[in-house]
């Protein structure tokens, strides 16, 4: 699998991001808009294709968009939490509590 075969995507009447590997669904990261602010709440990748680094590249492109969009972050979803955690550059996204 190369980067190229990756695809991210805004399904926002789903409230979420979905990954695709080479057109299909691989995994998706929920999320609730409110006020400026978007809260991820769940992050899931197919168990198939778990351990090919697809959650971090999902979750860094919905972080991306997010800061695109000139929104702040609420991680409550653990993974969210933690790739912000140990990539600082996303840090300023997140709400003040």
């Amino acid at each position: 699998m190369t980067h190229d075969d990756t695809e991210v995507r805004l399904n926002a009447a789903g409230h979420r991001f979905e990954i695709l590997v080479a057109g299909e669904h691989a995994g998706h990261v929920q999320f609730h808009d409110d006020d400026g602010v978007r809260t991820f709440t769940h992050t899931e990748i197919d168990k198939a294709r778990e351990g090919q680094g697809l959650g971090g590249r999902l979750v860094r492109a919905a972080l991306d968009q997010t800061r695109a969009a000139a929104l702040q972050v609420v991680p409550e979803c653990t993974f969210v939490r933690r790739f912000i955690e140990s990539h600082e550059e996303y840090a300023d996204l997140v709400a003040a509590a």
